[in-house]
């Protein structure tokens, strides 16, 4: 059996915890190589246990002495290091995927590193592509890599346009999720607060996110992406 190895940048988040349970469901066709991770350290600790990396990435170095005496203390063979440059560092080793789901444009240069390196991308992370779509694409290209989507709805469109020409697409509608604002009148949407806009109804998101989602600009977004 081919055992594919994984990178995850951003393992705390929603689509990391995932991606580790779909490891954990299929333990014999995955080596995970290395976890990234922002503040949880909480859950960074739990996977760290879980799934012993090879590498783990924490983003505030300040965080750093504390996970190390973790790592100590639990007898781990996992080598930590830290900020951008410890993504990058995790980025490059030989990888046969590289899940890149951390928000915002932090995720852009190891991403870029991956796809250089030859490895495959799914991502979840639509900052990258609104910010820098034509270069990652174009060396995607480039260096014949995939870039799989794995975003609720992008990974459903392709899912759909799977095996179907492109002269045979008439639209594509994106879907909206029915946020907290959902059938409120125009009068009522006059005086919502961002307290009400952190309440999602169906998802637990972060602030950006939450925010992002009940005003539609994320949806937006997803349009571009």
């Amino acid at each position: 059996m081919n055992v594919k190895k994984i990178a995850v940048l951003g393992s705390t988040g929603s689509i990391g915890t995932q991606t580790l349970e779909v490891i954990q469901q299929y333990p014999n066709s995955f080596n995970l190589i290395g976890l990234s991770a922002g503040n949880n350290l909480t859950l960074f600790k739990q996977q760290l246990l879980a799934f012993e990396p090879k590498i783990a990435v924490i983003q505030d170095p300040n965080n750093a002495a504390e996970l190390t005496a973790f790592i100590k203390t639990n007898t781990l063979k996992t080598q930590l290091i830290t900020g951008n440059e410890g993504l990058r560092t995790l980025a490059t080793q030989p990888l046969d995927l590289l899940v890149s789901a951390i928000s915002g444009t932090t995720a852009l240069i190891p991403t870029l590193d991956a796809i250089q390196n030859g490895c495959n991308i799914a991502l979840a992370n639509k900052e990258l592509l609104v910010a820098a779509g034509h270069i990652i694409t174009q060396e995607a290209q480039k260096n014949k890599v995939q870039l799989l989507p794995v975003d609720s709805e992008h990974a459903a469109i392709k899912q759909c346009l799977s095996g179907q020409q492109k002269t045979d697409i008439k639209q594509i509608t994106l879907t909206a999720s029915g946020g907290p604002f959902f059938n409120f009148t125009d009068e009522q949407l006059q005086t919502v607060s961002p307290k009400q806009a952190l309440k999602h109804p169906n998802w637990s998101m972060g602030k950006k996110i939450s925010i992002d989602s009940a005003t539609l600009a994320n949806k937006g977004l997803e349009v571009i992406e």
